[in-house]
């Protein structure tokens, strides 16, 4: 799942025009946004917070968020994709918080059988694009203590502490698996990557 997230943060498409387009409020350009970016959006959600009918009210609410707030992004400061993700993983993250999500929180992971379509074939396009081999073959490079301290920050927005109490580990590993699988990460996939 970290590899379609990356995908989006080296996504090199100028976006100028569609910012522009976003700034100038026009409807097509918000489509033309869900169209790039709503299977990725809808696959970060359902992996936060586990739950498909939540993850499409949230998805939902970030794109309505991206058009309400367009006018604050600067593009020449960032990309479109991350910025967009950012804002949906924050979501994902506020939602789990609040009393909605802690109540849902100890539901059962999705199995690969349960994910919705839009994911398992968002998956595979991204996957057999060259940057996606790439990045997956990034992510191959990451040990296992590695690959699992990094979704626990991305996909549960756990800080070190929080991830070396639910594994059960002292921080000062948990802090060397993260500086460690970030240090291979930039490695592998070169100075186009903003990690």
């Amino acid at each position: 799942m970290l590899l379609p997230l990356l995908f989006a943060v080296l996504d090199s498409d100028d976006q100028s025009a569609l910012i522009d387009r976003l700034k100038r409020r026009d409807p097509d350009a918000l489509d033309e946004l869900y169209k790039r970016y709503g299977k990725l959006v809808f696959s970060l959600i359902v992996r936060v917070v586990r739950d498909s009918g939540v993850a499409e009210d949230l998805t939902q609410e970030t794109f309505l968020r991206v058009w309400n707030r367009v006018q604050a992004f600067d593009g020449e400061r960032g990309k479109l994709g991350p910025w967009l993700l950012a804002i949906a993983r924050n979501r994902s993250i506020d939602y789990l918080r609040s009393v909605d999500g802690r109540m849902s929180q100890s539901s059962l992971e999705l199995s690969a059988s349960e994910q919705p379509g839009l994911f398992v074939s968002m998956d595979e396009e991204v996957l057999n694009s060259d940057r996606g081999r790439k990045l997956k073959a990034a992510f191959e490079n990451l040990s296992q203590n590695q690959r699992q301290v990094i979704e626990l920050a991305y996909f549960e927005g756990l800080s070190q502490s929080e991830m070396a109490a639910k594994l059960n580990q002292p921080l000062g590993t948990v802090k060397t698996w993260t500086r460690a699988a970030l240090k291979v990460l930039r490695e592998s996939l070169g100075p186009e990557s903003a990690l």
